[in-house]
């Protein structure tokens, strides 16, 4: 039998149910209301996926504008301006020449993702670094080797952000694989491959340049089902580093701290001082037996006595030393 046809008995309880009120009678959609869909822009990218990017990135741009409002050293304002997808084609068709265009990698796993800064910002920024008032040129040049290697100690860390923001979907590791002028000559990617636009607004002394990030879909597929609110907002809420104490001590340990043991003190004029030579020797107010004080960062934390571990000078501590340099009873 031809299960695409009701048979009579099912009629009857849709009717019934319909008649009851249990079914929600729907009129048939209009000429004018259905969407269009086009081929050749599949859409790859959820809502909920754009929707994660965008909370990710208006977080990242409080970073950058801290950054770059210290590094430039004048008040820096990034506001996200969008996150869409469209294909990479007409992303590089949209952009000018010439512009400073970054490849870089995400991680080892991922893949590439372009950042792209506009004359803009880039001529903004490069007047500042170099004593200017951040005031950008009347016509746009192409950039000197000087300039683009000054405009690279910007977009390093501001790569470096993004591993920051993005802890809770992808551990990323971004490595800048080239910097180019001419966006024309950038093709990574296939011109029809899908990419999530992210467009920041950067605005310096009421001028307004901008910063594209490019994250091609192919790069991102494999923790697409990462990019959702729930995993996001998930991640901070069993991260163990926010609420176990012990890791916080582990992290305080492995900081680097320099140790200095004082073998005593002398006191001589400075015409003696200009004058010593190898083997001159100063007598020092310290006795025979009498511990040594260790300074932990320049404050004088222990008690030690001198002696060598294998050939190595080394001090052996005795004791604690209180905040005023006294030793504890």
């Amino acid at each position: 039998m031809d299960r695409d046809a009701l048979t009579q008995s099912e009629i009857d309880s849709l009717v019934t149910a319909l008649s009851a009120g249990a079914i929600e009678e729907r009129e048939p959609p209009e000429a004018g209301r259905f969407l269009p869909y086009d081929f050749r822009r599949p859409t790859k990218f959820t809502k909920e996926q754009l929707k994660t990017m965008q909370v990710i990135h208006e977080n990242y741009s409080r970073i950058v504008s801290n950054f770059l409002s210290a590094y430039l050293r004048v008040p820096v304002k990034l506001e996200l301006l969008s996150v869409n997808q469209l294909t990479y084609e007409e992303f590089i068709y949209s952009l000018s020449a010439p512009t400073l265009m970054t490849i870089f990698n995400l991680s080892g796993e991922l893949g590439m993702a372009m950042l792209e800064t506009n004359p803009d910002f880039v001529f903004m920024a490069i007047d500042l670094l170099f004593g200017g008032e951040g005031t950008p040129p009347e016509k746009i040049r192409e950039l000197t080797e000087i300039e683009i290697t000054a405009m690279r100690q910007i977009i390093e860390p501001l790569l470096d952000n993004l591993s920051y923001v993005w802890k809770g979907i992808a551990a990323l590791s971004p490595t800048i694989e080239s910097i180019d002028t001419n966006p024309q000559f950038k093709q990574v990617i296939s011109s029809s491959e899908i990419i999530a636009l992210v467009t920041l607004a950067v605005g310096i002394n009421e001028v307004t340049g901008r910063l594209n990030l490019c994250f091609p879909y192919i790069t991102l597929e494999r923790i697409l089902p990462n990019l959702s609110a729930q995993h996001w907002f998930g991640q901070f809420q069993r991260d163990p580093e926010r609420e176990k104490e012990s890791d916080v001590g582990q992290s305080l340990a492995a900081a680097p701290v320099e140790l200095t043991a004082v073998l005593g003190r002398a006191a001589i004029t400075l015409d003696d001082f200009f004058h010593l030579q190898e083997g001159d020797v100063l007598t020092l107010r310290r006795r025979k037996g009498e511990p040594l004080e260790v300074f932990v960062e320049g404050v004088p934390v222990f008690l030690a006595q001198p002696g060598l571990s294998g050939k190595q000078l080394a001090v052996q501590i005795s004791g604690w030393l209180d905040g005023a340099g006294e030793a504890d009873a």
